[in-house]
Order: structure tokens, then sequence, then C-alpha cells
């Protein structure tokens, strides 16, 4: 704005504002609001929404580990009949809340200013927070409060995942989107890794310490949004809002992830959830209302929630297209990896399973180092020669990766395991920057909101199937040889046939989760009037570091390569759809 334009409108504010407080407020947000951006205005775009997408990614898998310190803090045991569904919602509900929510987030925010809902959004995820630290409640009432606390930041975090990549699209040129938006990724990424870590340490400490550690930072976080960011999007004035359209796909898109949420869960004397009625239900009507969905929104003529046209863009098409497929093949990659980590391969190397939540996390650092160090990279290359030839090899990559892992035996060896793991880290930074890049550019600027929703959607969306879809694939492996192996390994050592029987065929997703829990899981399965009664030395055995990686090894790698072999045909599908989407015009 020019300076004699912003004086004037300074000027006139002062000769109209009566001198009461609330007018005089008002003029100064207004013009605050209307100062221009100045050259470094990018900057501090980039800077905040990176810290924003940093700490929402954080305590999106901070929880991960720090959920045994947590069970124990509130008291109550995660593995008892009818607790199951506290573990669940913990892990998987803020994911379930914020992709449910973000197309509609990211309409709201082309409608009354992505700023605007982006500041909402910090506010909103430092409340949830602050709640979370201090929640009351122990026992069933402590758990439902963090869950309902979890649901809160999971909201707050839906409007800075919908609006970090706009606001970035709007504050760089198009020669450097790629390099900003790799840098807001990479943060994206690391922040999952660097939650393994920390809530393993601060658990260590005190489980509420989890939580407190993004009060201080949503507050500075919050106040730095409010102060430095600018509306930079023109915002079409008279919009309205879709009801009809937001409450089918938000309806839609939540029963379906819940059905595939509980799918995982034993029903009756099944060890999965997938022949539950209710899930069934879920998944089926979910379905009907995103069918729905679509046909509403073709008929709105002003005002959708979502302009389905816009996938007539091929650049935009094809790069969720692809975007869908790699969430799709990788989502379940790092929940996969810490159950193979925790229940075989450390404890076979002699680390208690107490320690290995966290050991986890740091041997999956080569992932993290191979995004951190491709992702920039890609992302200015991408600015200088197109998204196309970058995304395509990164997924090509990624399916190399994949194939390496299925070569793996459960005993792999550590370097190996790395070097395998950079490369997956390295297709995944080649691919994400530039791809995200493609699309945010792919639409007009009005659209950015809603565009930056439905990409997140997609990638959000997909990586919960990839967990639905992956740990029933390796279930069913266990299911198949679990009862003939579980019986023979227990009665060698001394526990009664009848009870070894009962164990035996209780569902593989109680032993999995508790090796994911860092419990032992002959611990958890052994009731201990039946232990009692075994000779310290068979006890010994049975509750030492290696009985239960030996016993479940063969039927648990067995399922795994198989989901390794479907991540790699998804990578090389993701690559095709990569390649279609043209070059990009500048």
């Amino acid at each position: 704005m020019p300076r004699d334009l912003s004086t004037n409108i300074s000027a006139h504010s002062e000769r109209a504002t009566p001198p009461d407080t609330e007018p005089r407020q008002m003029s100064r947000r207004m013009l605050r609001a209307r100062r221009p951006v100045g050259p470094h205005y990018k900057w501090v775009a980039l800077t905040n929404t990176t810290l924003g997408a940093l700490m929402a990614t954080i305590d999106a898998s901070i929880v991960l580990i720090a959920l045994p310190a947590i069970f124990k803090g509130i008291g109550v045991n995660p593995l008892a009949p009818g607790e199951s569904s506290y573990f669940l919602w913990l892990l998987l509900g803020y994911m379930v809340v914020t992709t449910t929510l973000l197309v509609t987030f990211g309409r709201i925010s082309d409608m009354f200013g992505r700023v605007r809902l982006y500041n909402l959004g910090f506010a909103i995820f430092t409340v949830g927070s602050t709640l979370l630290a201090f929640t009351p409640g122990t026992g069933n009432t402590g758990a439902l409060e963090l869950i309902i606390f979890r649901l809160i930041q999971g909201v707050g975090a839906g409007f800075l995942f919908s609006n970090s990549a706009a606001i970035l699209t709007d504050a760089f040129p198009p020669n450097q989107r790629g390099r900003a938006l790799g840098i807001n990724q990479i943060a994206a990424i690391a922040g999952s890794f660097i939650g393994l870590i920390l809530g393993g340490v601060l658990a260590a400490i005190d489980w509420r310490l989890v939580f407190l550690v993004s009060v201080p930072v949503g507050l500075a976080g919050t106040i730095w949004a409010y102060t430095m960011l600018r509306e930079t999007a023109t915002i079409r004035a008279a919009q309205k809002i879709d009801w009809i359209g937001n409450i089918t796909f938000a309806a839609g898109l939540t029963s379906l992830l819940l059905g595939i949420t509980y799918g995982i869960e034993p029903y009756g004397d099944s060890p999965m959830g997938w022949g539950n009625p209710l899930v069934i239900g879920g998944i089926i009507l979910g379905v009907i209302l995103l069918i729905a969905f679509i046909w509403i929104e073709l008929r709105v003529a002003k005002d959708p929630m979502f302009r389905l046209e816009l996938f007539k863009i091929r650049m935009f098409a094809a790069g969720n297209i692809s975007g869908f497929l790699s969430a799709l093949g990788r989502g379940g990659l790092q929940f996969m990896l810490i159950i193979w980590l925790q229940g075989i391969w450390l404890p076979l190397h002699g680390y208690s399973f107490e320690e290995t939540p966290l050991w986890a996390g740091i041997y999956m650092t080569p992932l993290l180092i191979g995004f951190i160090l491709m992702g920039p990279i890609s992302g200015y290359l991408s600015d200088r020669f197109g998204a196309r030839l970058f995304s395509t090899l990164g997924m090509l990559v990624q399916a190399i990766g994949f194939i390496g892992l299925t070569f793996l035996p459960a005993n792999f060896n550590y370097s190996v395991f790395a070097i395998l793991l950079f490369i997956l880290g390295c297709g995944s930074g080649l691919f994400a920057s530039p791809n995200t890049s493609s699309v945010m550019s792919s639409v007009p600027p009005e659209r950015r909101g809603v565009a930056s929703g439905m990409r997140a959607t997609f990638q959000n969306g997909a990586s919960l199937v990839s967990i639905g879809l992956f740990f029933s694939i390796v279930t069913a492996g266990l299911v198949a040889s679990m009862p003939a192996t579980f019986f023979n390994g227990l009665t060698k050592y001394g526990v009664p046939a009848d009870a070894a029987t009962q164990i035996a065929h209780l569902p593989p997703t109680a032993a999995l989760f508790g090796a994911f829990l860092g419990y032992n899981p002959i611990g958890q399965l052994l009731p201990p009037a039946v232990l009692s009664h075994i000779s310290p030395a068979n006890q010994a055995a049975l509750l030492g570091k290696t009985f239960f990686p030996n016993l479940i090894s063969a039927p648990f790698m067995d399922g795994l390569h198989a989901v390794f072999y479907i991540s790699a045909a998804l990578c090389l599908i993701a690559a095709c759809a990569s390649l279609l989407r043209g070059k990009q015009v500048r």
C-alpha cells in the first residue's frame, strides 16, 4: 500500500473514531491487517508455518512411545479386557479428527482468511495441549478426558495443516515455492520422528511433560502468528457455506475411518474386527455418504464446499492421486517397522521390552536423515526444472527400498537395514516437496485453502487406511500359525496344556499391541496363577528377551514381506500417476 494512502487511512480513522476504547482497538487491528508486507515477509511465513507443522506432527507421534507411561500415570491397563478402545483412540483419534476436518477447514479459510484460521488453529492446539498436561482424572475417567483433549488438539492441528501450504503458496513466488514447501514438508516428517524420541525421553521423567512441552511453543507460535502474519490472498466477499456438503463429507469420512480403525480390534472369537456388523456398516455408510457428497457438490450452483472441477486440472488430479498412493504405501510403514523392532529385533539384541520404544525411534533415524538431506535439494531443483522428474524418481526410489526390505530376515544386519531406511527417506524427500508445489501451484489462488485441505486429506486418510490394511495382513499371517506355534512353545516350558491351548487361541493383536507398548507380550498373556506353578528356570525362559521374538518371527515376516511388496507396487503406480501430471506451466 502506498505510504500516502496508508497515512490518509490512518488520519481518517483518527478523525472518525469515537474516543472509546473498543473502536480504537478495532482501528488498530484493521490497520495492522492492512499494513503491507515487506520483502522478507515470505521468510516470516515460512518459519511460522514450519513451526506449526513441526509441533503438530511431533504431537501426532509423541504418544506412540509415551503410551505406557501415560496409561501407568492414570492407572489404566490398555491391554485389559474392554480397555483396548482407549488405546486405539489415544493412538489414532488425533489423526481421525484431523483428517475429517481438513477440507472443511480449508474451505472456511478461503472464505474468511487463511491467516485468521491458521492463528485460530495455533490457539486451539495450545489449549488442547494445556488441558492434556493438567488432566485431572484417573482411571477410565482420566483416559476419556485424555481422548477428548486429544481431539481438541486434533481440531487445532486441522487448521494448521489445512492452511500452512496455502499460506506459503501465497507468500512465495513460483520459482521458490518448491524449496519453501520442501522445508515445510521436512519439518512435518521430521516431527513424526522427533516425537518418537522426545516422547521416550519425557515419559521417563513424567508423562505430563509429553503434553506440557507443546504449551510454551504453542503460546509463542500463537502470538507470533497473530502479530506477524498477514493475509496476502484476495478473499471474495459474500460467500456462503455449503452446509449439506460439509456435513455429508465429514460424516462419510468419519464413518469410513472409524470402521477401518475398529477393524483392527478383535471382535468376539475373531482376531480382527472386519466381521463386526458395526465395522461393516460404518464402512458401507461412509462410502455411501462420500458418493452422496460428490452428487451434492456437482449440483451446488454457487459456493460448493469443494469444486470437483479442480480434478479436471491434470496436474492437480495426478498430484493428488500419486500423493494418495504414496501415503497408502508408506503410511503404515512407521507403525509396522516399530512393531518389527520392538517385538523381534531389539529383544534379540539384548534390549528389554521396556527399553524398546525409545530405541526403536533412535534406530529409525536413517529414514529421517534421508528425507532431510533430499527434501531441500529436490525442492530447489524442482523450482528450476519442474516437479514431474523428481516426484516420479522419488516414487521409484521408494519402490526399490521396499523391495530391498523383502530380502531381510527377522534378525537382520542393522547396517543393511539402515541403508534401506535411508533410501526410503531419500525417495520420500524427492517426492514430497515437488508434488506439493505442483498441486498447490495448479489451482486458482482463491481455491488454495480448500485445495490444501483436500491434498492433506488424501495423505492423512491414506495413512490411516494403510495402518489398518497392513496390520490386518500381518495379523492374518499370525492367526494361521499362532495356535500350533504358541501351544508347542508354551508346553515345552511347562505351561499346562489347557492353559497353553487357551493362550494360543487368543487374538495375536494383544501380543503385538503389548510389544508396541513396551510390555513383554508373554508376561501379559500368561496369567499369574499359571506362572506361579512353573519352575523358576522355565519362568525365566518364557519371560526372557528371546522367547517371544523367536516364536513369532517366521509368520510375522511372511506377512511383513507381503506388506512390503504391496507398498512397492503402490509406489510404482504412484510413479506412473506422477509421470502423467504433464509439464509445469509457469
